[in-house]
């Protein structure tokens, strides 16, 4: 895919290239996997496949830098506190996008709120939010139960794929004793409880 200037100043490749820089080859093919998810569903979906693919391979951008520096920019920047009671799962997609702006230069607003969700959702979401939260969720690579399952609603109704998600997810958190961060609840209420 060629991207055309409106979103990014780097071509496909310059872009691949800075993130692979940031990651772990294991992660860097979980990005590649949810770029092509990404891309099939906006295909799929009727929208632009290039905000997709940029959306997509600077999803997890932030993902594997040290908690020292998520909390260094949740202080010096102005974030809600208590952001810091959770971890790197919540704030590589939260603070992760402000990093994408700031290093990558991308300032596109759908394309960073894509980021900003695509771990807890949100009781409003794009059609971009939809597709990288889902595309995330069921890439190629993915190995876990139901996600067959994922896979198959994503292809036949997106919102459907988000209430499916969010629900598993809240199940596996609730299972590990983990926090839940309050915007996956709001998702949960939005999207599986009120989709019914």
């Amino acid at each position: 895919m060629e991207f055309s200037d409106k979103y990014t100043s780097l071509k496909r490749e310059e872009l691949m290239q800075k993130v692979q820089m940031q990651m772990s080859e294991r992660r860097f093919i979980h990005v590649l996997g949810v770029e092509e998810s990404a891309v099939a569903l906006a295909a799929k979906y009727g929208y632009s496949q290039e905000k997709a693919s940029i959306a997509a391979l600077t999803h997890d951008y932030a993902k594997e830098r040290p908690d020292d520096e998520f909390r260094l920019i949740i202080e010096r920047d102005g974030y809600n506190p208590e952001l810091l009671e959770y971890g790197n799962a919540i704030w590589h997609g939260l603070v992760g996008a402000d990093m994408v702006e700031r290093e990558l230069g991308i300032t596109d607003e759908d394309i960073l709120t894509a980021i900003r969700l695509h771990t807890t959702g949100a009781a409003e979401m794009s059609l971009l939010d939809k597709i990288i939260y889902v595309a995330d969720y069921i890439e190629p690579n993915r190995k876990f139960p139901g996600v067959k399952e994922a896979r198959e609603l994503a292809l036949i109704d997106l919102d459907e794929a988000v209430a499916y998600e969010t629900k598993h997810t809240l199940l596996h958190l609730i299972d590990q004793e983990q926090k839940i961060y309050p915007k996956t609840i709001e998702t949960y209420n939005r999207w599986v409880v009120n989709n019914q």
